[in-house]
């Protein structure tokens, strides 16, 4: 099999509107962001299989005599794309040494990178390669790391085996594929988030496949067509948090006072809707200040409310208190209870005001990043379109 090498990258993810209402069956708007993952693909001569993820300290290599092995256990003709191959999944775990629930991050990783190797390639010719990943996203932070991840390995690997064409054409620099190669990309991914996450949503890996905003109804994920590129700030203040804990913090809440609960619920949706709306309209007229003083009061409202059904945390209020002090406006992302979240900036607003805020911020002992929401999902790269920084830590393997 003559394996070319690739580049190839997508983003993370943050919700805009309708944290933990979603699970409630009310809409959630997911927003791509411009802090990306990208993996390079590289062809071997060596008879072994590498990946390599400095992020996260994987160094791992075997020799394909190795992984041949496990060729009978794969069904990947036979197995429906949403669904997981149960006897690959133990016998892979057992390779890795996680069979007995050992599922820490390296585990997962490796689990998702095997299992989707050897499902695209084990009908044929393994064939002998590295891939090497390198992530601007922090990783358990709640903004999709694992899912960019999932999205880039399966774009590569289905490259690779012939599954979809690569898009790059001279003399682009970097390039999206057609909607029925998404699709299969993003069914893909979605094993592999079955593989780290157990049961999720499909959300993160969509919004890291299409990029741009999707709107979350009842299980059903919808691409928007077009959406603004805003400025936000992201921010960590690095308080680590259970999503499951909180969610059913939520579910309590709702159970023990649903006359309350409920109309909470219902404002949110409201909130998504009315925000789905205002930047729907941002893409069809000219963008003034009212729709950035709407969004930004959607937002106030949007984080009492979620302070309300209990998923604030003391380090989201000094986030949210110190952008204030800056007019700036500034609501969780995710599961809350610590972890990020993001501030909308103006076009306007002065890149003075923004250095002072991130520093700030930094000096409340949080990560802060300038960055953008609504931007392209997976592409292929060119190496010109890939940052040198980025570069200089992908070509060193």
């Amino acid at each position: 099999m003559k394996v070319n090498d690739c580049f190839v990258s997508a983003p993370g993810k943050a919700i805009l509107h309708g944290e933990h209402a979603v699970v409630h069956g009310k809409v959630a708007l997911a927003v791509s962001l411009n802090l990306r993952t990208f993996l390079k693909l590289k062809a071997t001569t060596t008879g072994k299989v590498c990946i390599n993820l400095p992020n996260i300290d994987i160094f791992l290599s075997w020799d394909l005599s190795e992984l041949k092995q496990l060729i009978p256990y794969c069904c990947a003709q036979r197995v429906e794309l949403k669904c997981l191959d149960p006897e690959l999944v133990r016998r892979l775990r057992e390779f890795v040494g996680a069979a007995d629930g050992n599922l820490d991050t390296c585990h997962m990783a490796t689990l998702a990178f095997l299992y989707l190797y050897l499902s695209l390639f084990g009908s044929g010719e393994l064939p002998s390669l590295t891939v090497s990943v390198w992530s601007e996203l922090p990783t358990g932070a709640g903004l999709g790391s694992s899912a960019a991840y999932s999205v880039c390995l399966a774009a590569a690997l289905l490259c690779t085996s012939g599954a979809i064409t690569a898009p790059l054409r001279e003399p682009d620099h970097a390039a999206r594929w057609c909607q029925e190669d998404l699709e299969l990309i993003n069914s893909w991914a979605f094993r592999g988030e079955m593989i780290i996450h157990g049961n999720p949503s499909g959300v993160d890996n969509a919004v890291g496949t299409w990029g741009g905003m999707l709107r979350f109804l009842a299980g059903k994920i919808i691409p928007l067509s077009r959406v603004p590129l805003l400025r936000i700030l992201l921010t960590n203040t690095k308080v680590p948090r259970s999503t499951k804990v909180l969610v059913a913090g939520v579910k309590d809440k709702i159970n023990k006072f649903p006359a309350v609960m409920t109309p909470v619920l219902d404002s949110v949706d409201a909130i998504s809707c009315t925000c789905e709306k205002v930047l729907s309209d941002m893409t069809s007229e000219p963008i003034t200040g009212e729709h950035y003083n709407i969004l930004e009061e959607l937002i106030d409202i949007n984080q009492h409310h979620l302070n309300v059904l209990g998923v604030g945390h003391p380090a989201l209020d000094t986030l949210c208190r110190v952008t204030l002090t800056r007019g700036l406006h500034s609501k969780l992302t995710g599961a809350g209870g610590g972890g990020c979240g993001v501030t909308l900036l103006r076009p306007e607003t002065d890149s003075q005001v923004v250095e002072s805020t991130v520093q700030d911020l930094r000096n409340c002992g949080f990560d802060c990043w300038e960055t953008s929401i609504g931007g392209p999902g997976v592409q292929q790269h060119s190496p010109l379109s890939v940052k040198d920084e980025v570069l200089e830590i992908l070509n060193r393997y």
